[in-house]
């Protein structure tokens, strides 16, 4: 039998966690009234969000995707560490693993563009 792409691409997707406790007290913690994901391990933990959700916007998968890289080159331990004390310094916005998220998914949005306009 075989699988369509659509079902390819949903299989590759990063693991997911839909409805995390630690990801609803993150949004609290945040102020957010909307959706929060956050990376614990090799696992995006949701809150506000449904997986489908969570996948169908590209940016937000690619933002992730990026702390899922940090996970695996820092370790969980290392990477939680310096990620809490970077938010205690700088704030979450100004936090260095945020910026180097946001930057790489505007990176990957900025070629997705690229790409989809050479077709």
């Amino acid at each position: 039998m075989r699988r369509s792409l659509a079902r390819i691409l949903y299989d590759m997707a990063p693991r997911t966690f839909v409805n995390s406790p630690l990801a609803r007290i993150a949004r609290l913690v945040l102020g957010n009234k909307g959706s929060v994901a956050m990376v614990l391990g090799q696992t995006v933990h949701l809150s506000g969000a449904t997986r489908e959700e969570f996948l169908a916007d590209p940016e937000w998968v690619a933002h992730e995707e990026v702390h899922l890289r940090q996970v695996r080159d820092m370790g969980l331990a290392r990477f939680l560490a310096q990620y809490l004390i970077e938010s205690a310094r700088v704030g979450y916005y100004q936090n260095r693993f945020e910026v180097e998220a946001r930057e790489g998914a505007r990176q990957f949005m900025l070629d997705r563009a690229r790409g989809l306009s050479q077709l």
